[in-house]
Order: C-alpha cells, then structure tokens, then sequence
C-alpha cells in the first residue's frame, strides 16, 4: 500500500488495533476478525524471537486476502529492523522512541513512518525528518490536557495516542477531545480473554464497537 493510502486509512478511521502475536494461524484469525469487523489496518509489534516469520506468513495472507488493509509493525527500535520488516511487506513503520535513522529509510522506500515523542522538541525533529503523524506513547502516563498543551504551539501537528486507550466513549472522547487525530489500541481491543478462548466472534464484535465509539467521540 502506497504511503499516502496508509496515512489516509489511519487518519479516516482513527483507530489501530495493535497487537503481537506468536502463533500463525491466530495471527490470521484475529486480521479475519477485525477486517470482519471494520478495521483497515494492524500494527503487528516485535516483541517476541521470531517475531519477523510470524509477519512473513500474515503478510502475505494481508496480499492475498486483504489488499486494502494497511498492515504494519510497531516497537521497532532500529533501522535494521525496520529494513527487514519492509522487505517482508509491511506498509508501515511504527517506534516507541524517535529513532532517526529509521526516517531515511522509510523515506527512500516510501513507507509510512509513525515514531514515538513525548516533547515539543522530539515532534519538531520527528516532523523535520518527514514524519506525518507522530505517535504520543504512553498515553496512560499523560495528565489530562497534555495533547492539547503539546498541540498548543503547533496545531499543524498529527498525534495518535497509545498506550491506555480504552474501548469506552469516556477514554476516547478524553483523546479526540484533546486534539489526537487517532489511536492506537491494543489489550483494550485484541483481549486476552477473547484471544485465550479463540473468541474470534467476539473479537470481530468489539471491533466494530470501537469503530462506532471513535467516530461518536471525533464527532
């Protein structure tokens, strides 16, 4: 997916499931169930060995299935990483961190790029190095207000929060309220339990519950 469809996808639905996942055949169960459900993209994190062959094969399932949801990978914290994820297919480039050396490389292959800041400073730089959309983690730690303080001096600024995003229109409406033009959401989406008890269904169900929640909350 071209880099501009990635951006467009994200800030239209405001919301991307986030989630990583060790076993295959669950991997493809869960992109069934939220496509099913509504969703358009998946940030798939690196946070276990092996990690890549897992995206290799969900990947490709994403090609042959799913052509237009805009499949990604986040807490990637180096370069080298990111290359090996964008030779495998992904569309975008998600870090907790602002790592610049990622910023090239994601610029070169035309591949969406999301890093992690925290301050004015680091979204000044993010944006100097081409970043789009800039992701603000950990939300939960933030103060009420902390968005709009940051948007204050620069209104010009794309933020997605993640990091203690909830599926209720309380948590949400405090995110949107604030200026965020979109969320990441993991645990609060992709439940353990619903995971655990292969609940698919009900997986499918709370996507397209979130879907609603973020469209009422941007109003």
């Amino acid at each position: 997916m071209r880099r501009l469809d990635v951006y467009r996808t994200v800030l239209d639905q405001a919301i991307v499931p986030l989630a990583y996942i060790a076993e295959v055949d669950k991997a493809k169960k869960v992109i069934d169930a939220i496509y099913a459900g509504g969703m358009r993209s998946f940030e798939y994190t690196n946070r276990g060995v092996g990690a890549h062959k897992v995206f290799d094969l969900m990947a490709e399932h994403c090609r042959e299935n799913y052509p237009d949801l805009a499949l990604g990978v986040g807490s990637v914290v180096d370069a080298p990483t990111a290359a090996l994820y964008i030779q495998l297919g992904a569309d975008f480039i998600v870090s907790p961190m602002l790592v610049e050396e990622i910023a090239p490389l994601c610029n070169r292959r035309k591949i969406g790029w999301m890093p992690g800041c925290f301050t004015p400073s680091e979204i000044g730089r993010a944006e100097s190095l081409g970043a789009e959309i800039v992701k603000c983690f950990p939300g939960n730690a933030v103060a009420p207000g902390f968005i709009k303080s940051l948007l204050a001096p620069s209104p010009q600024t794309s933020i997605m929060v993640t990091g203690g995003v909830a599926p209720n229109a309380e948590n949400l409406s405090r995110w949107f309220g604030e200026g965020a033009v979109a969320v990441g959401m993991g645990s609060g989406l992709l439940r353990k339990d619903l995971l655990a008890n292969g609940d698919y269904k009900g997986m499918e169900e709370l996507a397209a519950k979130c879907i609603a929640l973020v469209a009422e909350a941007k109003g």
